[in-house]
This record gives structure tokens, C-alpha cells and sequence, in this order.
């Protein structure tokens, strides 16, 4: 297909991490069984995954895979018409988040579309958004809005923003904390725990917060 670039191919997954690292990889084809560390495993240890397609001959990682959020689960041997239904999911997938959420703009505003609205929503007062599975919930201090989107995806675009992950279902305006322990964030009333696998990252920009 030719919208789609090979960026690299490793069965090392210390190899693979590096790669991901460094590389501006959109989708990634994850088998299970791999030296040293398993597919899902090696999922685990990512805190910004890329989109992944598992292809396995093991049927029973499946409802573990899509606690993930993974596109999809093939299992071999894989067919092309499989495959090519894997691969239209994950444009699809693509196609229906930038229709619902709108790039922010040069005034810090970002339009979202939900409920058969548009939604225009000032990055500023923006508290905090949740993820759960494809769908994410934005809060700001106006209103509450869903839409079906990927919290990595709007991780990326908020970043310079100062928004920061502090859990694998939460992203918050760091302008918004109240007050802060070490395992859990406070914007206004809400409590927001910090996950176990962003304590070290969080902890780290909290202190450059306090000593700006």
C-alpha cells in the first residue's frame, strides 16, 4: 500500500524500543512470541504506544491485547482480506479523529465535534481529559465534552500547552493543579491519581513547576 512506509523491522524488543524512541512510528505489527519478552509485555512497557495490530498464532492474549486499546488482533496463519480488514480499521480509526477534534489554532482554541455539535473550547481553561478506550472526555472549567479520539494523539497536540499524562487514563493542564502529593493530582475539587509507570516522569516536571 502506498500511504504506508516499512520505518524498521526488529524481533529484539530492546531494538524495537529504541526504534520507537526515535522514530516517528504511526503503526506498529506486534507478534506475541518474541526473544527474552512477549508482545504484550513489551506493550506494557510503552508509555506512548503507537497504534498497534498484534498478529499471533496464540488466541489466548486476545482480551488482554484489547484491554490495550490495540487496533486489532490477527491470529496466523493471516489472510490478505484479514489483514486488509486490520489495516481499513486503523484508517478509519484516523479518518473519525481528525473529523472530531480540530488542531489548535493560533488563538488556543480547539473545536470539537460531539453529540452533532461543535464545540469550541479555549485550550486555557481546560482542566483535565480522560480516556476510556477510543473515547476521550474533556473537562474545562465551561463544560464537559466527549468524542471518540486517542489520548496519545491529543497528548502530542496539548503538549506545548503544558499539558502533561499523569496516568494511562488521564491528561491535565498543569496550569490548573491546587495541590499535588505523590500519588495523586488535585484540579480544583477532583483528585486525579498518578499512575504507577508516570510517577518518575511526573514527579520531575512537578518540581520544575515549583521552582519556576
Amino acid at each position: 500500500m502506498e500511504i504506508f512506509e516499512v520505518a524498521a523491522t526488529s524481533t529484539n524488543a530492546l531494538k524495537a524500543l529504541e526504534i520507537i524512541r526515535h522514530e516517528p512510528i504511526d503503526l506498529i505489527f506486534l507478534d506475541i512470541k518474541m526473544p527474552q519478552i512477549n508482545g504484550i509485555d513489551f506493550l506494557k512497557t510503552l508509555k506512548h504506544p503507537p497504534a498497534v495490530i498484534i498478529t499471533t498464532a496464540f488466541r489466548e492474549y486476545a482480551i488482554e491485547g484489547y484491554d490495550l486499546d490495540v487496533v486489532d488482533y490477527l491470529l496466523k496463519p493471516i489472510t490478505f482480506e484479514r489483514f486488509f480488514k486490520a489495516i481499513d480499521r486503523y484508517l478509519r480509526n484516523r479518518k473519525i479523529q481528525s473529523q472530531n477534534i480540530m488542531p489548535a489554532a493560533k488563538d488556543q482554541a480547539i473545536t470539537i465535534r460531539s453529540g452533532g455539535k461543535f464545540h469550541r473550547l479555549e485550550i486555557a481553561d481546560i482542566l483535565y481529559i480522560e480516556s476510556n478506550k477510543d473515547y476521550i472526555t474533556i473537562h474545562s472549567s465551561q463544560r464537559i465534552v466527549t468524542t471518540k479520539y486517542k489520548i496519545t494523539v491529543i497528548e502530542q497536540e496539548l503538549k506545548q500547552f503544558n499539558f502533561l499524562r499523569i496516568h494511562r487514563s488521564f491528561l491535565i493542564n498543569t496550569n490548573k493543579i491546587t495541590a499535588f502529593t505523590t500519588n495523586d493530582i488535585e484540579i480544583g475539587k477532583q483528585v486525579i491519581p498518578i499512575g504507577t509507570n508516570y510517577k518518575e516522569l511526573v514527579q520531575q516536571a512537578l518540581k520544575y513547576l515549583c521552582l519556576k
